[in-house]
Protein backbone atom coordinates (compact mmCIF):
# COMPACT_ATOMS: atom_id res chain seq x y z
CA UNK A 1 0.00 0.00 0.00
CA UNK A 2 2.92 2.34 0.64
CA UNK A 3 3.98 2.13 -2.99
CA UNK A 4 0.46 2.95 -4.14
CA UNK A 5 0.31 6.07 -1.99
CA UNK A 6 3.75 7.15 -3.15
CA UNK A 7 2.80 6.80 -6.81
CA UNK A 8 -0.48 8.56 -6.21
CA UNK A 9 1.18 11.67 -4.82
CA UNK A 10 2.75 12.30 -8.22
CA UNK A 11 -0.68 13.17 -9.59
CA UNK A 12 -1.40 15.75 -6.90
CA UNK A 13 -1.05 19.55 -6.99
CA UNK A 14 2.22 21.00 -5.64
CA UNK A 15 0.83 22.09 -2.28
CA UNK A 16 -0.26 18.52 -1.42
CA UNK A 17 2.43 16.61 -3.36
CA UNK A 18 5.18 18.25 -1.31
CA UNK A 19 4.19 16.30 1.81
CA UNK A 20 6.14 13.24 2.94
CA UNK A 21 3.53 10.77 4.08
CA UNK A 22 4.21 8.67 7.16
CA UNK A 23 4.90 4.99 6.83
CA UNK A 24 2.14 2.63 7.97
CA UNK A 25 4.02 1.98 11.20
CA UNK A 26 3.61 5.63 12.24
CA UNK A 27 -0.11 5.18 12.85
CA UNK A 28 -1.78 3.01 15.40
CA UNK A 29 -4.65 2.49 13.01
CA UNK A 30 -4.96 -0.91 11.35
CA UNK A 31 -5.48 0.85 8.01
CA UNK A 32 -3.49 4.11 8.05
CA UNK A 33 -4.29 5.07 4.46
CA UNK A 34 -8.04 5.30 4.58
CA UNK A 35 -8.56 7.38 1.46
CA UNK A 36 -6.90 8.01 -1.90
CA UNK A 37 -5.33 11.43 -1.54
CA UNK A 38 -6.45 12.70 -4.94
CA UNK A 39 -10.03 12.70 -3.64
CA UNK A 40 -9.19 15.56 -1.27
CA UNK A 41 -10.53 18.98 -2.19
CA UNK A 42 -7.27 20.66 -1.24
CA UNK A 43 -6.51 22.83 -4.24
CA UNK A 44 -5.98 26.55 -3.73
CA UNK A 45 -7.93 29.07 -5.83
CA UNK A 46 -7.28 29.03 -9.56
CA UNK A 47 -4.99 32.06 -9.39
CA UNK A 48 -2.18 29.78 -8.22
CA UNK A 49 -0.77 27.68 -11.12
CA UNK A 50 -0.18 23.98 -10.67
CA UNK A 51 2.29 21.85 -12.68
CA UNK A 52 0.87 19.13 -14.89
CA UNK A 53 2.09 15.58 -14.28
CA UNK A 54 1.19 12.15 -15.61
CA UNK A 55 1.20 8.71 -14.07
CA UNK A 56 2.17 5.66 -16.09
CA UNK A 57 0.10 2.49 -15.74
CA UNK A 58 1.91 -0.85 -16.05
CA UNK A 59 1.23 -2.50 -19.40
CA UNK A 60 0.88 -6.00 -17.97
CA UNK A 61 -1.46 -6.07 -14.94
CA UNK A 62 -0.58 -8.55 -12.24
CA UNK A 63 -3.61 -9.45 -10.10
CA UNK A 64 -1.39 -10.58 -7.23
CA UNK A 65 -0.15 -7.08 -6.32
CA UNK A 66 -2.19 -3.93 -5.67
CA UNK A 67 0.54 -1.69 -7.09
CA UNK A 68 0.29 -3.07 -10.64
CA UNK A 69 -3.20 -4.53 -10.81
CA UNK A 70 -5.68 -2.22 -12.51
CA UNK A 71 -9.24 -3.26 -13.39
CA UNK A 72 -10.76 -2.20 -16.69
CA UNK A 73 -13.72 0.12 -17.08
CA UNK A 74 -16.95 -1.88 -17.18
CA UNK A 75 -15.40 -4.83 -15.34
CA UNK A 76 -17.36 -6.29 -12.42
CA UNK A 77 -15.46 -7.24 -9.28
CA UNK A 78 -16.09 -8.49 -5.79
CA UNK A 79 -15.29 -5.64 -3.39
CA UNK A 80 -15.12 -5.20 0.36
CA UNK A 81 -15.78 -1.77 1.91
CA UNK A 82 -13.32 -1.11 4.72
CA UNK A 83 -14.24 2.42 5.79
CA UNK A 84 -15.89 5.67 4.78
CA UNK A 85 -13.50 8.06 3.09
CA UNK A 86 -13.66 11.83 3.15
CA UNK A 87 -16.75 13.04 1.24
CA UNK A 88 -18.63 9.89 2.27
CA UNK A 89 -17.64 7.39 -0.40
CA UNK A 90 -16.79 3.85 0.63
CA UNK A 91 -13.11 2.94 0.52
CA UNK A 92 -13.14 -0.58 -0.88
CA UNK A 93 -10.58 -3.23 -1.73
CA UNK A 94 -10.63 -5.72 -4.59
CA UNK A 95 -10.78 -9.19 -3.06
CA UNK A 96 -7.37 -10.95 -2.99
CA UNK A 97 -5.48 -7.94 -4.42
CA UNK A 98 -5.94 -5.03 -2.03
CA UNK A 99 -6.42 -2.62 -4.94
CA UNK A 100 -8.34 0.51 -3.83
CA UNK A 101 -11.73 1.28 -5.36
CA UNK A 102 -13.98 4.14 -4.26
CA UNK A 103 -17.70 3.40 -4.36
CA UNK A 104 -20.61 5.72 -3.60
CA UNK A 105 -23.14 4.34 -1.07
CA UNK A 106 -20.90 1.46 -0.01
CA UNK A 107 -20.74 1.10 3.77
CA UNK A 108 -18.09 -0.41 6.08
CA UNK A 109 -18.21 -4.21 6.22
CA UNK A 110 -20.27 -4.51 3.06
CA UNK A 111 -19.13 -7.14 0.54
CA UNK A 112 -20.61 -6.52 -2.88
CA UNK A 113 -20.28 -6.74 -6.64
CA UNK A 114 -19.19 -3.43 -8.14
CA UNK A 115 -18.81 -2.25 -11.73
CA UNK A 116 -15.75 -0.11 -12.52
CA UNK A 117 -16.85 3.24 -13.96
CA UNK A 118 -13.57 5.11 -14.29
CA UNK A 119 -9.88 5.10 -13.58
CA UNK A 120 -8.38 7.93 -11.60
CA UNK A 121 -4.68 8.09 -10.74
CA UNK A 122 -3.76 4.85 -8.96
CA UNK A 123 -7.26 3.89 -7.92
CA UNK A 124 -10.64 3.34 -9.57
CA UNK A 125 -14.27 4.27 -8.96
CA UNK A 126 -17.20 1.90 -9.11
CA UNK A 127 -20.96 1.67 -8.78
CA UNK A 128 -22.61 -0.96 -6.62
CA UNK A 129 -24.40 -3.72 -8.53
CA UNK A 130 -25.35 -6.25 -5.87
CA UNK A 131 -24.76 -6.61 -2.13
CA UNK A 132 -23.37 -10.01 -1.12
CA UNK A 133 -22.93 -9.39 2.62
CA UNK A 134 -24.68 -6.50 4.41
CA UNK A 135 -22.58 -3.76 6.04
CA UNK A 136 -21.86 -3.39 9.73
CA UNK A 137 -24.19 -1.20 11.82
CA UNK A 138 -26.84 -1.08 9.09
CA UNK A 139 -30.26 0.36 10.00
CA UNK A 140 -33.50 0.97 8.13
CA UNK A 141 -33.47 4.43 6.58
CA UNK A 142 -36.76 6.26 7.30
CA UNK A 143 -36.60 8.28 4.06
CA UNK A 144 -37.88 6.63 0.87
CA UNK A 145 -35.51 8.70 -1.32
CA UNK A 146 -32.27 7.50 0.28
CA UNK A 147 -31.34 4.97 -2.46
CA UNK A 148 -31.17 7.73 -5.08
CA UNK A 149 -31.08 11.17 -3.44
CA UNK A 150 -27.71 12.75 -2.69
CA UNK A 151 -28.95 14.72 0.33
CA UNK A 152 -28.27 12.19 3.11
CA UNK A 153 -26.55 9.10 1.78
CA UNK A 154 -25.73 7.47 5.13
CA UNK A 155 -29.19 7.34 6.71
CA UNK A 156 -28.95 3.54 6.65
CA UNK A 157 -25.78 3.62 8.78
CA UNK A 158 -26.25 3.79 12.56
CA UNK A 159 -25.61 7.35 13.74
CA UNK A 160 -22.83 6.38 16.17
CA UNK A 161 -20.99 4.70 13.29
CA UNK A 162 -21.47 7.85 11.18
CA UNK A 163 -19.81 10.15 13.69
CA UNK A 164 -17.02 7.67 14.43
CA UNK A 165 -16.24 7.54 10.70
CA UNK A 166 -16.19 11.35 10.48
CA UNK A 167 -13.84 11.62 13.45
CA UNK A 168 -11.49 9.08 11.84
CA UNK A 169 -11.56 11.00 8.55
CA UNK A 170 -10.51 14.21 10.30
CA UNK A 171 -7.72 12.40 12.14
CA UNK A 172 -6.38 10.85 8.92
CA UNK A 173 -6.43 14.19 7.10
CA UNK A 174 -4.63 16.01 9.90
CA UNK A 175 -1.94 13.30 9.95
CA UNK A 176 -1.42 12.78 6.22
CA UNK A 177 -2.12 16.30 4.91
CA UNK A 178 -1.47 18.43 8.01
CA UNK A 179 1.72 16.50 8.91
CA UNK A 180 0.82 16.16 12.59
CA UNK A 181 1.83 12.78 14.01
CA UNK A 182 -0.60 10.40 15.67
CA UNK A 183 1.56 10.51 18.80
CA UNK A 184 1.48 14.31 18.83
CA UNK A 185 -2.31 14.39 18.54
CA UNK A 186 -2.79 11.84 21.33
CA UNK A 187 0.03 12.78 23.73
CA UNK A 188 -0.98 16.44 23.93
CA UNK A 189 -4.71 15.79 23.66
CA UNK A 190 -4.97 17.96 20.55
CA UNK A 191 -7.55 15.86 18.75
CA UNK A 192 -10.85 15.97 20.62
CA UNK A 193 -13.71 13.45 20.27
CA UNK A 194 -16.30 14.56 17.74
CA UNK A 195 -19.36 16.38 19.09
CA UNK A 196 -22.48 14.58 17.80
CA UNK A 197 -25.74 16.31 16.96
CA UNK A 198 -28.61 15.67 19.37
CA UNK A 199 -31.21 16.30 16.63
CA UNK A 200 -30.67 14.02 13.65
CA UNK A 201 -33.77 14.85 11.58
CA UNK A 202 -35.68 18.07 10.81
CA UNK A 203 -32.59 20.09 11.72
CA UNK A 204 -32.16 22.16 8.55
CA UNK A 205 -33.56 25.69 8.57
CA UNK A 206 -33.07 26.08 4.82
CA UNK A 207 -33.85 23.79 1.87
CA UNK A 208 -33.78 24.54 -1.83
CA UNK A 209 -35.79 22.49 -4.31
CA UNK A 210 -35.70 22.71 -8.11
CA UNK A 211 -38.49 22.59 -10.68
CA UNK A 212 -38.03 20.44 -13.79
CA UNK A 213 -40.00 19.32 -16.85
CA UNK A 214 -39.54 15.60 -16.12
CA UNK A 215 -39.62 13.41 -13.05
CA UNK A 216 -36.46 11.35 -12.77
CA UNK A 217 -37.20 7.71 -12.00
CA UNK A 218 -34.83 4.79 -11.37
CA UNK A 219 -34.78 2.14 -14.09
CA UNK A 220 -36.98 -0.23 -12.13
CA UNK A 221 -39.70 2.44 -11.88
CA UNK A 222 -39.73 3.80 -15.44
CA UNK A 223 -43.00 2.02 -16.13
CA UNK A 224 -44.68 4.44 -13.69
CA UNK A 225 -44.09 7.40 -16.02
CA UNK A 226 -47.08 8.37 -18.11
CA UNK A 227 -45.61 9.64 -21.37
CA UNK A 228 -48.91 11.31 -22.29
CA UNK A 229 -49.50 13.00 -18.95
CA UNK A 230 -47.68 16.27 -19.76
CA UNK A 231 -47.65 18.33 -16.60
CA UNK A 232 -48.14 15.20 -14.49
CA UNK A 233 -44.51 14.37 -15.24
CA UNK A 234 -43.26 17.73 -13.96
CA UNK A 235 -40.93 17.47 -10.97
CA UNK A 236 -40.18 19.52 -7.88
CA UNK A 237 -37.42 18.17 -5.70
CA UNK A 238 -33.70 17.53 -5.42
CA UNK A 239 -31.06 16.86 -8.03
CA UNK A 240 -29.86 13.35 -8.74
CA UNK A 241 -26.22 13.24 -7.58
CA UNK A 242 -23.90 14.22 -10.42
CA UNK A 243 -26.64 15.59 -12.71
CA UNK A 244 -27.68 19.22 -13.12
CA UNK A 245 -30.72 18.34 -15.26
CA UNK A 246 -32.25 15.34 -13.45
CA UNK A 247 -34.58 15.95 -10.51
CA UNK A 248 -36.11 13.47 -8.06
CA UNK A 249 -39.62 14.54 -7.17
CA UNK A 250 -39.76 14.98 -3.37
CA UNK A 251 -43.03 15.10 -1.47
CA UNK A 252 -41.44 15.34 1.98
CA UNK A 253 -37.87 15.91 3.19
CA UNK A 254 -36.93 14.59 6.62
CA UNK A 255 -34.14 17.13 6.98
CA UNK A 256 -36.32 20.24 6.99
CA UNK A 257 -38.83 21.39 9.60
CA UNK A 258 -42.43 20.18 9.78
CA UNK A 259 -43.92 23.60 8.88
CA UNK A 260 -41.68 23.72 5.79
CA UNK A 261 -42.83 20.25 4.79
CA UNK A 262 -46.46 21.39 5.04
CA UNK A 263 -45.71 24.20 2.60
CA UNK A 264 -43.91 21.82 0.23
CA UNK A 265 -46.86 19.41 0.27
CA UNK A 266 -49.33 22.22 -0.43
CA UNK A 267 -47.36 23.40 -3.46
CA UNK A 268 -46.90 19.85 -4.74
CA UNK A 269 -50.65 19.38 -4.49
CA UNK A 270 -51.56 22.04 -7.03
CA UNK A 271 -48.72 23.47 -9.12
CA UNK A 272 -48.99 20.85 -11.88
CA UNK A 273 -52.62 21.75 -12.64
CA UNK A 274 -52.46 22.70 -16.35
CA UNK A 275 -55.20 25.31 -15.83
CA UNK A 276 -52.84 27.34 -13.65
CA UNK A 277 -50.40 27.79 -16.52
CA UNK A 278 -47.15 27.01 -14.70
CA UNK A 279 -44.16 25.81 -16.68
CA UNK A 280 -41.01 24.46 -14.99
CA UNK A 281 -37.70 25.78 -16.23
CA UNK A 282 -35.88 23.56 -18.72
CA UNK A 283 -32.10 23.86 -18.29
CA UNK A 284 -31.52 22.68 -21.87
CA UNK A 285 -33.97 24.87 -23.79
CA UNK A 286 -33.78 27.69 -21.20
CA UNK A 287 -37.54 28.05 -21.34
CA UNK A 288 -40.01 27.91 -18.48
CA UNK A 289 -41.11 30.06 -15.54
CA UNK A 290 -40.57 28.24 -12.21
CA UNK A 291 -36.89 27.63 -11.35
CA UNK A 292 -36.50 26.97 -7.62
CA UNK A 293 -38.44 26.84 -4.38
CA UNK A 294 -36.50 27.89 -1.29
CA UNK A 295 -37.94 27.33 2.17
CA UNK A 296 -36.36 28.96 5.23
CA UNK A 297 -37.41 28.46 8.85
CA UNK A 298 -36.91 30.70 11.86
CA UNK A 299 -38.61 31.73 15.09
CA UNK A 300 -40.57 34.75 16.24
CA UNK A 301 -38.36 36.43 18.84
CA UNK A 302 -41.27 37.44 21.07
CA UNK A 303 -43.43 34.29 20.95
CA UNK A 304 -40.93 31.61 20.00
CA UNK A 305 -43.37 30.33 17.37
CA UNK A 306 -42.00 29.07 14.04
CA UNK A 307 -41.68 31.39 11.05
CA UNK A 308 -41.38 30.22 7.46
CA UNK A 309 -40.18 32.14 4.42
CA UNK A 310 -41.22 30.89 0.98
CA UNK A 311 -39.04 32.10 -1.89
CA UNK A 312 -40.11 31.42 -5.48
CA UNK A 313 -37.22 31.79 -7.91
CA UNK A 314 -38.58 32.49 -11.40
CA UNK A 315 -37.21 33.42 -14.82
CA UNK A 316 -39.39 36.55 -15.03
CA UNK A 317 -41.62 38.74 -12.87
CA UNK A 318 -45.25 37.60 -13.12
CA UNK A 319 -46.92 38.21 -9.74
CA UNK A 320 -50.42 37.58 -11.13
CA UNK A 321 -49.36 34.11 -12.25
CA UNK A 322 -47.90 33.32 -8.81
CA UNK A 323 -50.97 34.61 -6.96
CA UNK A 324 -52.67 31.22 -6.69
CA UNK A 325 -49.60 29.71 -5.01
CA UNK A 326 -49.18 32.77 -2.79
CA UNK A 327 -52.81 32.52 -1.65
CA UNK A 328 -52.45 28.81 -0.92
CA UNK A 329 -49.28 28.92 1.19
CA UNK A 330 -50.09 32.21 2.94
CA UNK A 331 -52.99 30.39 4.58
CA UNK A 332 -50.48 28.67 6.86
CA UNK A 333 -49.99 30.85 9.98
CA UNK A 334 -46.27 29.97 10.06
CA UNK A 335 -45.72 31.54 6.62
CA UNK A 336 -44.88 35.17 7.38
CA UNK A 337 -42.86 35.95 4.25
CA UNK A 338 -43.30 35.08 0.58
CA UNK A 339 -40.58 36.35 -1.73
CA UNK A 340 -39.95 36.25 -5.46
CA UNK A 341 -36.37 36.29 -6.72
CA UNK A 342 -36.28 36.91 -10.46
CA UNK A 343 -33.28 35.29 -12.14
CA UNK A 344 -33.17 35.82 -15.91
CA UNK A 345 -29.77 34.17 -16.42
CA UNK A 346 -29.33 30.61 -17.68
CA UNK A 347 -27.32 29.69 -14.58
CA UNK A 348 -28.63 27.43 -11.84
CA UNK A 349 -28.41 29.97 -9.03
CA UNK A 350 -31.34 30.84 -6.79
CA UNK A 351 -30.12 34.41 -6.23
CA UNK A 352 -32.10 36.80 -8.41
CA UNK A 353 -31.19 40.08 -10.04
CA UNK A 354 -34.42 41.46 -8.60
CA UNK A 355 -36.33 40.60 -5.46
CA UNK A 356 -39.99 41.26 -4.64
CA UNK A 357 -42.07 40.77 -1.49
CA UNK A 358 -45.34 39.04 -2.41
CA UNK A 359 -46.71 38.54 1.11
CA UNK A 360 -45.82 39.60 4.64
CA UNK A 361 -42.33 40.84 5.49
CA UNK A 362 -39.04 40.57 3.60
CA UNK A 363 -37.20 38.61 6.30
CA UNK A 364 -37.66 36.19 9.17
CA UNK A 365 -35.86 36.11 12.52
CA UNK A 366 -33.83 33.62 14.52
CA UNK A 367 -32.02 33.76 17.85
CA UNK A 368 -28.50 32.50 18.38
CA UNK A 369 -26.37 32.82 21.52
CA UNK A 370 -28.84 35.34 22.93
CA UNK A 371 -28.80 37.58 19.83
CA UNK A 372 -31.49 38.25 17.26
CA UNK A 373 -30.71 37.84 13.57
CA UNK A 374 -32.72 38.97 10.57
CA UNK A 375 -32.61 36.40 7.77
CA UNK A 376 -33.39 37.59 4.26
CA UNK A 377 -33.97 35.33 1.26
CA UNK A 378 -30.34 35.31 0.14
CA UNK A 379 -28.45 35.95 3.36
CA UNK A 380 -26.15 33.34 4.88
CA UNK A 381 -27.12 31.81 8.20
CA UNK A 382 -25.93 28.59 9.82
CA UNK A 383 -28.21 25.90 8.37
CA UNK A 384 -28.52 23.92 11.61
CA UNK A 385 -29.57 26.44 14.27
CA UNK A 386 -29.52 23.96 17.15
CA UNK A 387 -25.99 22.75 16.42
CA UNK A 388 -24.82 26.29 15.63
CA UNK A 389 -25.42 27.07 19.30
CA UNK A 390 -22.99 24.25 20.16
CA UNK A 391 -20.49 25.34 17.50
CA UNK A 392 -20.44 28.99 18.55
CA UNK A 393 -20.03 28.06 22.21
CA UNK A 394 -16.95 26.02 21.23
CA UNK A 395 -15.61 28.97 19.22
CA UNK A 396 -16.09 31.30 22.18
CA UNK A 397 -14.31 28.85 24.50
CA UNK A 398 -11.41 28.46 22.04
CA UNK A 399 -11.06 32.22 21.70
CA UNK A 400 -10.25 32.41 25.42
CA UNK A 401 -11.59 35.95 25.76
CA UNK A 402 -10.57 37.61 29.00
CA UNK A 403 -13.87 39.46 29.31
CA UNK A 404 -12.38 42.78 30.39
CA UNK A 405 -13.27 44.53 27.12
CA UNK A 406 -9.65 45.09 26.13
CA UNK A 407 -9.22 42.70 23.20
CA UNK A 408 -9.59 43.27 19.45
CA UNK A 409 -11.06 40.51 17.27
CA UNK A 410 -10.49 40.18 13.52
CA UNK A 411 -13.36 38.16 12.02
CA UNK A 412 -12.35 36.86 8.58
CA UNK A 413 -15.05 35.51 6.23
CA UNK A 414 -17.57 36.96 8.68
CA UNK A 415 -20.70 36.35 6.58
CA UNK A 416 -23.64 38.05 8.26
CA UNK A 417 -21.57 38.66 11.39
CA UNK A 418 -22.96 35.86 13.54
CA UNK A 419 -19.65 34.77 15.11
CA UNK A 420 -18.20 38.25 15.59
CA UNK A 421 -21.41 39.63 17.08
CA UNK A 422 -21.63 36.81 19.63
CA UNK A 423 -18.12 37.78 20.80
CA UNK A 424 -18.57 41.55 20.65
CA UNK A 425 -20.14 41.81 24.09
CA UNK A 426 -16.89 40.75 25.76
CA UNK A 427 -14.26 42.52 23.64
CA UNK A 428 -13.13 46.02 22.75
CA UNK A 429 -13.94 45.84 19.03
CA UNK A 430 -14.71 43.38 16.24
CA UNK A 431 -13.58 43.96 12.65
CA UNK A 432 -15.33 41.70 10.14
CA UNK A 433 -14.43 41.11 6.48
CA UNK A 434 -16.61 39.47 3.83
CA UNK A 435 -16.72 39.59 0.01
CA UNK A 436 -20.54 39.34 -0.37
CA UNK A 437 -22.16 42.82 -0.28
CA UNK A 438 -25.54 41.54 0.95
CA UNK A 439 -23.87 39.65 3.80
CA UNK A 440 -22.10 42.82 4.95
CA UNK A 441 -25.38 44.74 4.80
CA UNK A 442 -27.03 42.01 6.90
CA UNK A 443 -24.13 42.04 9.39
CA UNK A 444 -24.47 45.78 9.90
CA UNK A 445 -28.23 45.42 10.32
CA UNK A 446 -27.79 42.59 12.83
CA UNK A 447 -25.37 44.73 14.85
CA UNK A 448 -27.94 47.56 14.90
CA UNK A 449 -30.81 45.25 15.89
CA UNK A 450 -28.82 43.96 18.86
CA UNK A 451 -27.52 47.38 19.90
CA UNK A 452 -23.90 46.42 19.25
CA UNK A 453 -21.77 49.46 18.45
CA UNK A 454 -18.27 47.99 18.74
CA UNK A 455 -18.40 45.98 15.49
CA UNK A 456 -17.24 47.21 12.09
CA UNK A 457 -18.01 45.18 8.96
CA UNK A 458 -16.05 45.78 5.77
CA UNK A 459 -16.65 44.44 2.27
CA UNK A 460 -13.50 42.94 0.77
CA UNK A 461 -12.17 39.90 -1.08
CA UNK A 462 -9.78 38.05 1.23
CA UNK A 463 -8.37 36.13 -1.74
CA UNK A 464 -7.12 39.39 -3.26
CA UNK A 465 -5.57 41.25 -0.34
CA UNK A 466 -2.54 43.48 -0.96
CA UNK A 467 0.17 45.15 1.12
CA UNK A 468 -2.32 47.72 2.44
CA UNK A 469 -4.55 45.10 4.08
CA UNK A 470 -4.39 45.45 7.83
CA UNK A 471 -3.67 49.16 7.92
CA UNK A 472 -7.26 50.16 8.70
CA UNK A 473 -7.59 48.15 11.91
CA UNK A 474 -5.34 47.69 14.98
CA UNK A 475 -3.40 44.49 15.52
CA UNK A 476 -5.90 41.91 16.78
CA UNK A 477 -5.52 39.79 19.87
CA UNK A 478 -7.70 37.07 18.34
CA UNK A 479 -8.29 36.11 14.71
CA UNK A 480 -11.40 34.14 13.77
CA UNK A 481 -11.20 32.59 10.29
CA UNK A 482 -14.22 30.76 8.87
CA UNK A 483 -13.46 30.29 5.15
CA UNK A 484 -15.60 28.45 2.63
CA UNK A 485 -14.64 25.04 1.27
CA UNK A 486 -11.48 26.06 -0.67
CA UNK A 487 -9.91 27.28 2.58
CA UNK A 488 -7.56 30.26 2.84
CA UNK A 489 -5.58 31.72 -0.05
CA UNK A 490 -1.79 31.73 0.28
CA UNK A 491 -1.88 35.55 0.37
CA UNK A 492 -3.99 35.40 3.52
CA UNK A 493 -1.77 32.69 5.02
CA UNK A 494 1.27 34.94 4.54
CA UNK A 495 -0.60 37.91 6.04
CA UNK A 496 -1.51 35.93 9.17
CA UNK A 497 2.05 34.64 9.59
CA UNK A 498 3.35 38.23 9.38
CA UNK A 499 0.55 39.56 11.61
CA UNK A 500 1.46 37.12 14.41
CA UNK A 501 -1.76 37.50 16.39
CA UNK A 502 -1.54 35.63 19.73
CA UNK A 503 -4.46 33.29 18.91
CA UNK A 504 -6.22 32.06 15.77
CA UNK A 505 -9.50 30.18 15.88
CA UNK A 506 -9.88 28.40 12.55
CA UNK A 507 -13.44 27.24 11.82
CA UNK A 508 -13.68 24.91 8.84
CA UNK A 509 -16.41 23.17 6.85
CA UNK A 510 -13.79 21.20 4.87
CA UNK A 511 -11.31 19.18 6.96
CA UNK A 512 -9.06 18.58 3.91
CA UNK A 513 -8.31 22.25 3.26
CA UNK A 514 -8.33 22.84 7.01
CA UNK A 515 -5.52 20.29 7.46
CA UNK A 516 -3.58 21.92 4.62
CA UNK A 517 -3.91 25.41 6.13
CA UNK A 518 -2.97 24.16 9.61
CA UNK A 519 0.18 22.70 8.08
CA UNK A 520 1.06 26.04 6.47
CA UNK A 521 0.44 28.01 9.65
CA UNK A 522 2.30 25.60 11.94
CA UNK A 523 4.99 24.05 9.72
CA UNK A 524 5.37 26.62 6.96
CA UNK A 525 6.07 25.99 3.27
CA UNK A 526 9.76 25.26 2.73
CA UNK A 527 9.51 25.49 -1.08
CA UNK A 528 8.26 29.08 -0.77
CA UNK A 529 10.62 30.00 2.09
CA UNK A 530 7.67 30.49 4.42
CA UNK A 531 8.13 29.61 8.08
CA UNK A 532 5.25 28.62 10.31
CA UNK A 533 4.92 30.27 13.69
CA UNK A 534 1.85 28.68 15.30
CA UNK A 535 1.23 25.66 17.47
CA UNK A 536 -1.96 23.60 17.16
CA UNK A 537 -3.51 23.47 20.63
CA UNK A 538 -6.82 21.75 19.94
CA UNK A 539 -8.89 20.40 17.08
CA UNK A 540 -12.58 19.75 17.70
CA UNK A 541 -14.70 18.02 15.02
CA UNK A 542 -18.41 18.84 15.15
CA UNK A 543 -21.18 17.00 13.32
CA UNK A 544 -23.38 19.76 11.96
CA UNK A 545 -25.22 17.67 9.36
CA UNK A 546 -26.17 14.10 10.34
CA UNK A 547 -26.52 11.54 7.52
CA UNK A 548 -24.29 13.63 5.22
CA UNK A 549 -20.49 13.55 4.68
CA UNK A 550 -20.06 17.16 5.86
CA UNK A 551 -17.87 17.84 8.91
CA UNK A 552 -17.16 21.07 10.79
CA UNK A 553 -13.96 21.62 12.78
CA UNK A 554 -12.95 24.23 15.35
CA UNK A 555 -9.18 24.60 15.72
CA UNK A 556 -7.21 26.69 18.19
CA UNK A 557 -3.71 27.87 17.28
CA UNK A 558 -1.39 29.85 19.53
CA UNK A 559 1.66 31.84 18.55
CA UNK A 560 4.90 29.95 19.29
Amino acid sequence: MTTTISNLTNTLPFHIRKFKFPSPSSSSSSSPYRFPLSTLSCSLPESQPEPTTTTSIPKTPNPNTSTSYFPKRGQTLELLCESLAFKGKGLCKVTDTGFVVMCDRALPGERFIGRITRKKGNYAEATKVETLTPPFHVVDAPCVYVPHCGGCKTQNLAYLAQVNAKEEQVRDLVIHVGRFSQKELELHGIMKPIVPCDIQFHYRNKMEFSFGPYKWLPKESLHERNVDAGSENYSLGLHVPGFFDKIINVEKCLLQTDPANKVLAAIQECWRDPQLGFSPYNVHSHKGFLKHLMLRSGRDVMTGLPEVMVNFVTSSYKPDLLKVLVDKVSAFPEVVSIMNNVNTSVGNTSVGEEEYTLHGKSSITETLRGLTFQISANSFFQTNTHQAEVLYKLIEECAGIRGDGSEVVLDLFCGTGTIGLTLARSVKHVYGYEVVPQAIADARLNAKINGIQNATFIEGDLNKIDANFGKNFPKPDIVISDPNRPGMHMKLIKFLLNLRAPRIVYVSCNPATCARDLDYLCHGVAELNIEGCYKLISLQPVDMFPHTPHIECVCLLELC
